[in-house]
């Protein structure tokens, strides 16, 4: 995939690139998926024998496939949970129906987000099983245990808003450093929620320069690698020209001086020995705008759906 590089004279020279990124790593151990399971159901690693807590599991989620050897058994749980491939995924669907009663995804416990929802509907909680209680609530939502999900496509250079959850200082980053970022908003599209607003994104510095005499300002390289879409799909994500020219047009505070964004070329030398040069300095909630890079199919939810509530 090819290296995209951009520069943006703000205070400095900031300086971002997108490589792309595979799906999050799938764990590849048998207490390691078990593992995960646990954590986003329960909000952590549960103790015990193994087959226990694979019983336990089976039983919340009223599973049909309980035989086979313990390795299918887990891996069934894990694709039930987090694999959207064949169908949506009971994170996916959890997701739509936290947005279509809430108007918001939390990053909660399934178990929590349930007991949240249900206080909300019904002032008190049910002691039936994780699966049950989703169908409750479905059936509340949409009139049906069916959540009505649709897979669609994202398009390459759909825009999204983005607030910093990491500050970009030059002075403090180095080379390797995570950049947490957020939605700053919903991403809707043709009635369809695309990523809701709070959903996380990830990059990397690869390369840092501290500001210098002879004018030298500060660079920080940044990879902005992925954000989550509203079925935890990662869409990879860029800094691209739309990006670019919707900042400067509505005037961001990341993009101030967006007219001297180029690709990525020799950088002048400005002033003499004595002057020195900027630093980078942007606070954490500063607003931007990022893209998707290329085309990505989703699960995405109608968004009339919610209008009800």
């Amino acid at each position: 995939m090819l290296k995209k590089l951009f520069s943006i004279f703000l205070s400095g020279v900031f300086l971002v690139s997108s490589l792309g990124t595979a799906a999050a790593e799938v764990p590849n151990t048998a207490n390691g998926k078990l593992g995960s399971v646990e954590t986003v159901t329960y909000g952590q690693e549960q103790t015990g024998a193994i087959v226990e807590r694979i019983k336990k599991l089976e039983k919340d989620y009223e599973c049909s496939n309980t035989s086979g050897g313990m390795m299918n058994r887990i891996n069934n749980l894990y694709d039930t949970t987090f694999d959207n491939s064949s169908s949506p995924s009971l994170i996916t669907q959890l997701n739509a129906l936290e947005w279509t009663i809430s108007h918001k995804v939390s990053a909660d416990p399934i178990q929590k987000r349930i007991s949240d929802m249900e206080l909300q509907i019904n002032g008190k909680n049910s002691d039936a099983s994780i699966k049950k209680r989703i169908e409750g609530l479905a059936t509340f939502a949409f009139g049906s245990t069916t959540i009505p999900l649709s897979q669609v496509n994202v398009p390459a250079n759909t825009l999204v808003k983005i607030s910093l959850v990491t500050p970009i200082n030059a002075k403090e980053l180095k080379k390797g450093d995570i950049i947490k970022f957020k939605a700053a908003e919903d991403v809707i599209e043709n009635d369809m929620l695309l990523i809701t607003a709070g959903a996380l994104g990830e990059g990397e510095v690869t390369d840092v320069s501290q500001a210098q005499n002879f004018g030298r300002d500060a660079k920080i390289n940044i990879d902005f690698k992925d954000m989550e879409a509203v079925d935890g799909t990662k869409i990879d994500m860029t800094l691209g020209e739309e990006a670019k020219e919707n900042m400067e047009q509505m005037g961001m505070a990341a993009g101030a001086s967006l007219a001297g964004m180029i690709i990525l070329g020799p950088i002048g030398i400005i002033g003499g020995a004595f002057v020195k040069g900027k630093n980078i300095n942007l606070p954490e909630g500063t607003e931007m705008y990022l893209q998707t890079e290329k085309d990505c199919s989703i699960y995405a939810i109608p968004t009339t759906s919610a209008e009800q509530f």
